[in-house]
């Protein structure tokens, strides 16, 4: 298993298994392979054998917790997390599983708790990793930074810990990248942290004003990241296709009133687009609050439809969900989230993919505001080239790839807005940043709720940011990112050919 032969592994398993069904330890290594090769339905399954052989096992649990919060069942992700913390261990691998489920349902301040608790029976810096993560969606830059460092001292060529570093801030010299420089130079071709650290390098390059270095960094980190995801284009395509025929103004206008909740609103858009600062704008008012990036809705989609897929999502389940009863598809949702939202007349569930299902949102709770993010094609396809994604947007590490892709997307968002009308409000990221203060209001305006000036002060937010933007939500808004892509325009020919081919 350590060394990726997950086939292999799986065999000595099931070996096992075949003569010894109850040994919990295969069992617990059938989940680890899961995990590790990214089956986490099977996961879930092999942990569940486990807590059900040993209702005491706290690893198992809190596995079985990391499992359904990956999946999206947050119902059933907080009833394992409460057994794994009601069993208890002193084991410290076991409180950093503990602490990045919390972390991973959004409660920062407890999964730090978890992750001070890990450090301090280990006494390794092995731990300082997770703790970083928490404090950088905190927003304690300082002490992520020192924690960061603790890692680095024990060990100097950790990639994960040199990109992390470097998106806390801006680079004023080039002292760390010849450190990473060197990292690269010496790391074997093909080793999976190489996208880590020549993505951290472009950022450093970048932020120093080196526009050909830093574009040379994320090339040579895109190709390593493309050769170790699966993308498969012709299924996106057929995707899209499915979704365009499926939900037209005929297949919305038939709908039966779906529930009737009014609290959901949704961000959408193209991811690195300006989404979370739309969010932290929203929930700068006392009646919105943050619920994060949710799985939920596509989630309840296959649950009406039974039907189960290791991808996101498919044109055989959109063909389905378009015949589900809408009003279970809303109810399911909002029971879904019950977790992960407070109180509030409002909250924000910023999955930028949800533009995926606008209709079937639409319909399922028609009570609901959707909010679209908008933002010039080419920067927001050389955003997403130039950011390491974790299990995501697999298109984005090629550029005539991600150009492609971004075609589809506005062929779709033309189509969605032919459907529903005026319930899509379109925000330009440009004129957002350009002028706050009207846009902030239209936003507001829109969700129905009074008018308040904090939500012009956005950036004073203490609440955690669980995304990519962390750290830079934390400043004002800035134009310094409206036409970025220009500084590099020499090297995104291949991404601008397919753009103006198609006439965008």
């Amino acid at each position: 298993m350590q060394r990726g032969d997950f086939r292999e592994a799986g065999g000595c398993c099931s070996l096992v298994l075949k003569h010894f069904p109850k040994a919990k330890e295969a069992h617990f290594l059938v989940g680890l392979i899961g995990i590790e090769s990214g089956d986490w339905a099977t996961g879930k399954r092999a942990f569940r054998n486990v807590v059900s052989l040993d209702e005491a096992h706290t690893a198992g649990w809190a596995q079985l917790a990391r499992c359904c919060v990956t999946l999206g069942q947050y119902n059933l992700a907080e009833k394992a997390l409460h057994n794994a913390v009601a069993t208890g261990s002193g084991d410290p691998l076991v409180m950093d599983v503990i602490g990045n489920v919390f972390s991973l349902l959004g409660d920062q301040v407890t999964a730090l708790e978890w992750f001070d608790r890990a450090r301090a029976k280990a006494k390794s810096a092995f731990f300082e990793l997770s703790r970083a993560k928490a404090l950088t969606f905190l927003g304690r830059i300082e002490e992520a930074k020192a924690a960061l460092e603790a890692v680095l001292g024990e060990k100097p060529d950790a990639a994960l810990a040199h990109w992390m570093l470097a998106r806390l801030e801006r680079a004023k010299d080039g002292e760390h990248i010849a450190v990473m420089n060197d990292i690269a130079k010496r790391m074997p071709e093909g080793h999976p942290d190489a996208p880590f650290i020549h993505y951290a390098i472009g950022k450093e390059y970048e932020d120093l004003g080196a526009w050909d270095d830093a574009f040379s960094a994320y090339e040579v980190g895109a190709a390593a990241r493309r050769k170790l995801v699966s993308y498969d284009e012709k299924a996106e395509e057929a995707l899209f296709a499915a979704l365009k025929s499926t939900f037209t103004k005929e297949w919305f206008a038939k709908q039966a009133k779906g529930c009737n909740a009014e609290s959901p609103v949704f961000v959408v858009g193209q991811p690195r687009t300006g989404t979370t600062l739309i969010e932290r704008i929203m929930t700068a008012h006392t009646d919105v609050e943050a619920a994060g990036e949710l799985q939920q809705f596509g989630m309840a989609m296959k649950r009406v439809t039974e039907l189960s897929s290791p991808k996101p999502m498919t044109a055989e389940i959109i063909t389905k969900v378009a015949g589900a009863d809408m009003k279970a598809l809303g109810d399911l949702y909002m029971d879904t989230t019950k977790a992960v939202r407070g109180s509030a007349a409002r909250f924000v569930d910023k999955l930028p993919v949800n533009y995926l299902y606008l209709p079937l949102i639409a319909a399922a709770l028609p009570n609901a505001k959707i909010v679209h993010i908008v933002r010039d094609p080419m920067d927001a396809c050389f955003a997403s080239y130039k950011q390491l994604f974790a299990d995501a947007y697999y298109h984005s590490y090629d550029q005539e790839e991600m150009a492609r892709h971004h075609l589809r997307y506005l062929d779709l968002m033309s189509h969605w807005r032919a459907v529903l009308g005026d319930r899509i409000l379109d925000v330009s990221y440009e004129e957002t940043v350009a002028d706050i203060e009207p846009n902030a209001r239209k936003i507001i305006d829109f969700l129905g709720l009074e008018w308040q000036d904090a939500c012009v002060n956005f950036h004073d937010q203490t609440a955690a940011v669980t995304t990519a933007s962390a750290a830079q939500v934390r400043e004002k808004a800035h134009t310094r990112s409206v036409g970025r892509w220009k500084k590099f325009e020499k090297h995104l020919r291949p991404m601008k050919a397919v753009l103006d081919t198609a006439g965008v």
